[in-house]
Parts: C-alpha cells; sequence; structure tokens
C-alpha cells in the first residue's frame, strides 16, 4: 500500500519508528515531513498528508501529533479526507469499517509505540464493505448520498415521503427502527419491554407475578422480556422467554449449533447463546424469529485486556449479536483494582451501546465472596451495562438463589437486570432463581426445562 505519512514536532519520534516498521512489511511510503523534533504547526503536515490521499497519490495517510485531535480536525478541511482519531484498536476498526476513514491521525502523548504499531496494522487491514456503511459515508462525501441509496430509500438532506398519519416511512430500514427503540430503552433507563418500566424503575400497577395474563398480552404485543414482582407467578408455560438456550463447549460443531437454533426457534427461548466464531452463524439461522443472538466475549477466564474484549465484542456485534455477555478481570476485583475492573467492563459497554445491543457482566460468583459480588455488580452499574449474570459455567459452581439476591438488591432501581446461569437443569431452579430476583436463565437444558414445566401446567 502506499501510505502518506506525517508528524509535527511532538509526534516525530513515533512516527520514525513507525515509518521503519511500515517499510520492513512492504508498504511505499511518502514522508511529508516534519524532519525533526524542532516546533512547527501540525495543521500544515496534516494537511499535506490529507492532500496527497484525496488527491489519489497515496491510498491511506497516517498523521501524528501529541493528541491527534487537531490533525484530525486539519486534515478533515480538505475535501476527500476522511481523518480519524484512533485512541485503541477498537476505534481503528470502526474508523475503517464504519466510516471508510482513510487518514489516521495518532496523539503520541496518549499512546506508546507498541499500541501505535497495533494501532496502524489493525487500520491498515480492515475495510469497509458493508453498504449500509458505504452509503453513510456517501452522505459524508456530500451530493452522492441520493445516487448511492438502496430503492426505495429517499437519500440524505431530501424530506422523506408522505405515508399515513400514525405510520412510519414504508422507506425506513427495519435496523433504524431497532435502534431508535434500543435508544428510547437507553433514556428511560428500562427495558421497553418491562412490566410498568414506563412509569419508572419500579413497576407500578399489575406484575407478572400478579397478573400472568396481561404478560402474556406483553410477550404477544412483541415485548422482549418482562420483570417479575418478588414472585413468578403461575406462568410456567412462558418460562421458556426467561431462558438464553446455550451452547458454550469448545467442540461444538455448526450441525450443533444449527439444531440448538432449530430448538429456539420451535420452543421460544429469549436468546441463543454461543462463542462468538458461531454469532454469523446464529444470526442467519434465527432470521425473523424474534429469538436474539447472543455472544460470550473474553469467555471463560476473563483475563485478557480491555481493547481486546471491546474488538471481540464489535465483531460479534457486526456479525449479528444482539446481546452480550462478557466475562470480568475476576483477578483484577480479587486483588482491589476497581479502576481495572471498570475499565474493563466500560470498554465493552461502550462497544455495545455504539452497536444498540445488550450488555450482560459475567461476575463468576463462585470465585467471589459476598463483599466481592457487591463490588462487582455496582461497576458493573458504574459502567452503565444492562445486566450482571453469575456464572460462566466453567468455575467451581453456579447460579444459587443467594448470589442472584444479593446482585438484585445491588443493581435495584438503576434498569439494570439479573441473569442466572451455571448449574440450571430444573424447572424448580428456574424458580427459584426467578424468585430471587433474576429476569433471565441461561441454561443448556432448556428444552427439559420447558418440558417440565408443561407437566407442572397440565397437572396444576
Amino acid at each position: 500500500m502506499k501510505i502518506a505519512l506525517g508528524a509535527d514536532h511532538g509526534g516525530f519520534a513515533l512516527i520514525e519508528q513507525l515509518l521503519h516498521d511500515l517499510k520492513q512489511k512492504g508498504h511505499e511510503i511518502v514522508d511529508v515531513g516534519t524532519t525533526s523534533s524542532d516546533s512547527v504547526d501540525y495543521p500544515v503536515f496534516a494537511q499535506a498528508v490529507a492532500r496527497h490521499v484525496a488527491q489519489g497519490i497515496c491510498e491511506r495517510g497516517i498523521m501524528i501529533d501529541g493528541a491527534g485531535i487537531g490533525s484530525a480536525m486539519a486534515a478533515n478541511k480538505v475535501r476527500g479526507a476522511r481523518a480519524a482519531l484512533a485512541y485503541d484498536l477498537s476505534s481503528a476498526i470502526n474508523s475503517r469499517e464504519h466510516n471508510d476513514a482513510n487518514v489516521l491521525t495518532l496523539g503520541a502523548g496518549l499512546i506508546g509505540p507498541v499500541l501505535a504499531r497495533q494501532i496502524v496494522e489493525a487500520w491498515l487491514g480492515a475495510e469497509c464493505r458493508e453498504d449500509r456503511h458505504k452509503r453513510r459515508v456517501a452522505m459524508i462525501e456530500g451530493g452522492a448520498a441520493r445516487t448511492s441509496s438502496p430503492p426505495g430509500d429517499y437519500g440524505y438532506g431530501a424530506p422523506p415521503p408522505a405515508s399515513p398519519a400514525g405510520s412510519l416511512p414504508s422507506a425506513v430500514p427495519e435496523d433504524d427502527v431497532e435502534r431508535v427503540m434500543r435508544r428510547v430503552e437507553e433514556l428511560l433507563g428500562t427495558s421497553l419491554g418491562q412490566a410498568g418500566g414506563l412509569l419508572g424503575s419500579h413497576p407500578r400497577g399489575p406484575s407478572v407475578a400478579s397478573s400472568p395474563d396481561t404478560a402474556r398480552r406483553f410477550l404477544d404485543l412483541g415485548a422482549g422480556r418482562l420483570t417479575t414482582g418478588p414472585a413468578p407467578g403461575r406462568i410456567p408455560e412462558d418460562v421458556a422467554r426467561y431462558i438464553d438456550h446455550t451452547l458454550l463447549r469448545p467442540n461444538a460443531t455448526a450441525d450443533e449449533v444449527k439444531k440448538l437454533c432449530a430448538e429456539a426457534r420451535e420452543f421460544g427461548f429469549a436468546a441463543v447463546c454461543v462463542n462468538p466464531v458461531w454469532a454469523r452463524l446464529v444470526a442467519e439461522e434465527l432470521k425473523g424469529t424474534g429469538v436474539v443472538t447472543c455472544s460470550v466475549v473474553g469467555f471463560p477466564l476473563g483475563a485478557t485486556f480491555p481493547e481486546i474484549k471491546a474488538m471481540e465484542a464489535r465483531r460479534a456485534i457486526r456479525d449479528g449479536a444482539r446481546e452480550i455477555d462478557m466475562v470480568i478481570n475476576i483477578g483484577a476485583l480479587k486483588g482491589g483494582d476497581d479502576e481495572l475492573v471498570l475499565r474493563d467492563i466500560r470498554a465493552v459497554v461502550e462497544a455495545c451501546r455504539d452497536g444498540s445491543v445488550c450488555c450482560k457482566v459475567i461476575i463468576e460468583t463462585a470465585l467471589l465472596n459476598d463483599d466481592e459480588k457487591r463490588r462487582a455488580c455496582r461497576l458493573a452499574k458504574r459502567a452503565r451495562a444492562h445486566f450482571v449474570k453469575t456464572s460462566t459455567g466453567f468455575a467451581s459452581g453456579g447460579a444459587t438463589a443467594h448470589d442472584v439476591a444479593i446482585m438484585a438488591e445491588e443493581v435495584a432501581g438503576a434498569g439494570m437486570e439479573v441473569k442466572a446461569s451455571g448449574g440450571i437443569r430444573s424447572y424448580a431452579d428456574v424458580k427459584r432463581m426467578i424468585e430471587a430476583g433474576a429476569t433471565r436463565i441461561g441454561a443448556s437444558a432448556g428444552i427439559a426445562i420447558v418440558e417440565e414445566a408443561r407437566e407442572v401446567t397440565i397437572s396444576d
């Protein structure tokens, strides 16, 4: 690739290191300066990089100053340049895949040479391939948006076609409607599917426990999930809607994953939860069913870097995951490094919120004492996660009603929910978890649980 490189005095040392690395990898470099660490004006070099790219002299450009912000602003004054500041792997990849950025700016005062090399490599390797992203890039460029829009789209800057009162324009894509709905949920601090959710964090009026028929009608109208009152009530026939049908074995095959999806469609489970490599397949298998694709991240140990977990989450989201179950850095929590745990969770939560998807935080309760469980929940709450979850199923123990009760107490009033997972094999287990405060169940024995629940319904 032919790459334009530029830097001011603050970025000179770092660009020299990157220059050597890029040449070793076979790239052709056009160095626009600066040539020393003497003080210079970054806009001069940022715009020189941008012009080389905009005029087609180079395919990409990289500019480094102290923070990277000013260079991005200066480069974006050049028509045809799309400059993006990246500070980690996920922002670099996102700038390419979503925004087709052709100029990368870095801040030498924010990142070191090792991370800079990783960011540059990831940015150079990423591509903008999705039609919807290309259409939006055309909107940024201006003028080309209408011709590049798909049939029926009314294009950037044009008024939408008239539509009947009370209805959405026919051209609004379904995924845009989903994003609007999810944004409303975020602003309300609760799920639109929660009973009484529009009235605040605590339901007022009938709950799932007191009015199961009303609850069923909400579900029939499309509610994704319902919170419970102090007890789950007699609605065993609805138990499937609580369950994430799960297959996380390392030796799972594509045929087994397809079978899992078929079972989820048949029984109406809330979600199918799989390892990230299967997210795209599951999303394809579940398309149009209402069953959600869920992927785990940092699984099962959680002992990796926040930026890696964020990148893993973004990839799963691009592949169709609508829920992400991430494992915290358990050792950091037990060692008292709450700031690292918060940063760990927040990195994934931000990736999820960027993609308008739900983030569940697995705290691995079997490895924690009660104080640590409470701290983990508070950190997940500070990071603005949607759920806390008990277990991976790979530790020494799984969910207990005691742990669920602690977690539910800690996140009460924050618009968050609790997922109980690990060792749940019977309807009685599910009932105990719901009574303790769980609103979602992770289980590989979902079919057996539903069939047992049906027997309970018949005998009643």
